[in-house]
């Protein structure tokens, strides 16, 4: 239980930061983008996965709020879905792209997280997340090459850094 308990503050944190510039409808999904993030963070930490159980629930988490959204204000639930849909194909197709061309070297687990954080984002969040999340683990890559406590093929965990990334972007964009 330990290891989530930063998923109520950071909640907390970003209701009481952001509730007079988000809807409900954003703040709900924000709100569970930052829990499902929190939880992959941690399991790729511990065991370099992220479960294909939690993407599942990402995905179902959104549809869940897109379908109330769709029920209160139909003309804001589609243009939310075409900048959701538009945001986990861009993801995806970059990180689906890095995932072969770094053969392998990016996990499956951390495509398919950003591509259902891609659907909370929407088209313009993604490429801060992605940025932000890669500058993060490339310094951190090098500090660890540098103080060699890795070697230049080993791995880090990657969903920890793109989470960082994710909570920049949700705070403050």
């Amino acid at each position: 239980m330990a290891p989530y308990a930063g998923i109520p503050v950071l909640c907390a944190l970003f209701v009481a930061l952001r509730w007079d510039a988000e809807g409900a409808y954003m703040l709900a999904q924000r709100g569970l983008l930052i829990i499902f993030g929190y939880v992959a963070s941690v399991s790729d930490a511990k065991s370099k996965m992220i479960p294909n159980k939690l993407v599942l629930a990402m995905l179902a988490g959104w549809a869940l709020t897109f379908i109330t959204l769709l029920f209160f204000d139909t003309g804001q639930a589609l243009a939310a879905l075409a900048d959701s849909l538009i945001g986990c194909a861009v993801c995806g197709a970059i990180l689906l792209l890095v995932y072969y061309i770094s053969k392998k070297g990016l996990g499956g687990g951390d495509v398919k997280f950003m591509s259902a954080a891609g659907l909370y984002l929407g088209y313009q969040g993604v490429f801060p997340a992605l940025l932000y999340g890669s500058i993060f683990a490339g310094l951190t890559g090098l500090a660890l090459i540098l103080f060699k406590r890795i070697g230049r093929r080993d791995s880090i965990p990657m969903a920890p850094f793109l989470y960082a990334g994710i909570l920049i972007t949700v705070f403050f964009q």
